[in-house]
């Protein structure tokens, strides 16, 4: 059929030959498809020399037996035109159901049939396809001929005002008398402008449906002008975006919260950093009392927090002395650093009033144990006061490690005189010892994690602690090199506190 295929070669649109298969008694059984124009497409996209050697039984099987099989056999029997009514093809492929509305004619030629077909249902499924994205998208499209003054509208613009498609769309100027108060001052003066001077116009306002409900509209339109330049037809779309407006609103009302809760913590913060600054001592001073040079370092394990058990004071005492204390309460967090507070205030208070160092440990043991809430267990401390006058250090001890004292590049603890842990027993004794400081001496006093080792003696701890101190001792960063020799940052468990007294 090579002539056959040249002339549909030159034919726009969908149109085959088909010739006729027939049976062993002569009758039309089948129809094969011997050429076909390139544009040809059918139900499924099977385009142009594709379709050439299909059986329209084996490929178009529910045609069998149709109004349009009859016609076929129709126009070879009777070689008259046959122009069918539209009817609908649905085939199934990969089990996707494709339907399709077709138009198809067919005229005899060289005993067989050209058929010609057009698609009927593209400019639907485009319909379909649109309404379904206006759906979607909460959108309708609206145009306004405002010469002839007719206006349409689409299903959902309708949908967006909550109107009903009987009362018919309307106008730009009826518009904002739908729309909340506040909002019509700025339309309005949009819609006029787009009207006498065809600006186009994208604005958001607000109206109320018929249910008293609010809804967030968005218009966006522009208009076609003649040639004076006057607005002679509008095109546009509504959006509804209250489910986006709504969205906004709860992000604000959460950023709104968030930042008041920023607030809150910020305040906190501060009022817990100004608490911390007048309960803690400082991490690290350096201070001149009663002729000793005195550094201090002061290392809490929590240092995001800031807040240990440990603790020290240092300060004058009204007849020229100098107080020293280094304390540790069992435990970590607010509750070790409240019983902390207390014990470094009480004990302050009692040495400025001159009460003698065996009886502040008395007391302050009476106190830990007629707390009103006992969320600790015991706490150990060492207070010393020395006198400048005499050169003399006295110093007692509740549980606590021995001063250590530098002097002649030697180091060695001092004998610790009797004393047990605070918060131990209803009645402890305590003694105290004295040691006559001489020009260049050094001392020591601190709490257990700077000598602690985990399954180690303590009195190794107290032998390395010695050893390093007197490695040190010439140096002009006594404490900082001491700290760095048997501290690791990484590796600590404990709260450190450490003070250095030199004469």
């Amino acid at each position: 059929m090579p002539a056959v295929q040249q002339v549909l070669d030159g034919l726009p649109g969908s149109a085959i030959f088909l010739m006729p298969l027939t049976g062993a008694d002569g009758e039309v059984t089948d129809f094969r498809i011997m050429a076909a124009s390139p544009d040809a497409l059918d139900a499924v996209a099977r385009r142009g020399r594709e379709l050439v050697g299909l059986s329209v039984r084996d490929t178009y099987p529910s045609v069998v037996g149709t109004e349009l099989w009859e016609g076929y056999l129709r126009v070879l029997e009777t070689g008259e035109r046959y122009e069918g009514e539209p009817f609908d093809y649905e085939e199934v492929v990969a089990g996707v159901p494709h339907r399709s509305r077709f138009v198809v004619r067919a005229s005899a030629c060289q005993a067989g049939l050209i058929v010609s077909w057009v698609r009927l249902d593209g400019s639907e499924r485009d319909r379909r396809r649109l309404r379904a994205m206006q759906r979607l998208a909460r959108m309708g499209w609206a145009d306004w001929d405002l010469v002839r003054n007719v206006i349409t509208w689409s299903e959902e613009a309708y949908a967006i005002f909550g109107r009903e498609p009987s009362l018919g769309p309307m106008t730009l100027e009826e518009l904002p008398a739908h729309v909340v108060p506040e909002d019509v001052p700025a339309l309005g003066g949009s819609v006029r402008r787009l009207l006498e001077d065809g600006r186009p116009i994208d604005h958001t306002f607000r109206v109320a449906d018929p249910d008293g409900k609010v809804r967030h509209v968005r218009i966006v339109a522009e208009a076609d002008r003649d040639l004076d330049g006057a607005p002679f037809e509008v095109h546009g779309f509504f959006q509804d975006l209250t489910t986006l407006k709504r969205a906004e609103e709860q992000v604000l009302a959460h950023e709104r919260a968030a930042l008041a809760h920023r607030t809150l913590l910020d305040a906190e913060r501060d009022l817990a950093a100004r608490l911390q600054h007048a309960l803690l001592p400082l991490p690290q001073q350096s201070l001149s009392l009663g002729g000793l040079t005195v550094d201090v370092a002061y290392q809490p394990l929590q240092e995001g927090l800031n807040v240990g058990g440990d603790w020290y004071s240092a300060i004058e005492l009204p007849d020229g002395s100098a107080l020293l204390v280094v304390g540790d309460v069992a435990g970590h967090g607010l509750d070790a650093v409240a019983t902390m507070a207390q014990l470094r205030f009480t004990a302050k208070g009692m040495a400025i009033t001159g009460t003698p160092l065996p009886q502040i440990l008395a007391r302050l043991n009476t106190l830990l144990l007629h707390s009103a809430e006992r969320n600790f267990s015991t706490a150990t401390m060492i207070m010393a006061r020395y006198e400048p006058d005499s050169s003399r250090f006295t110093w007692v001890q509740a549980g606590h490690l021995p001063p250590l004292l530098i002097r002649d590049g030697e180091a060695r603890c001092l004998a610790a005189p009797h004393g047990v842990l605070l918060g131990a027993v209803a009645t402890p004794h305590h003694d105290s010892a004295s040691v006559q400081l001489l020009p260049g001496d050094q001392l020591l006093l601190y709490t257990d994690g700077l000598v602690e080792e985990p399954g180690e003696d303590i009195g190794d701890g107290l032998a390395r602690l010695a050893r390093t101190a007197a490695e040190c001792s010439g140096g002009g960063r006594v404490l900082e090199d001491i700290l760095d020799a048997l501290v690791t940052p990484d590796l600590r468990r404990d709260d450190i506190c450490v003070l250095h007294a030199t004469l």
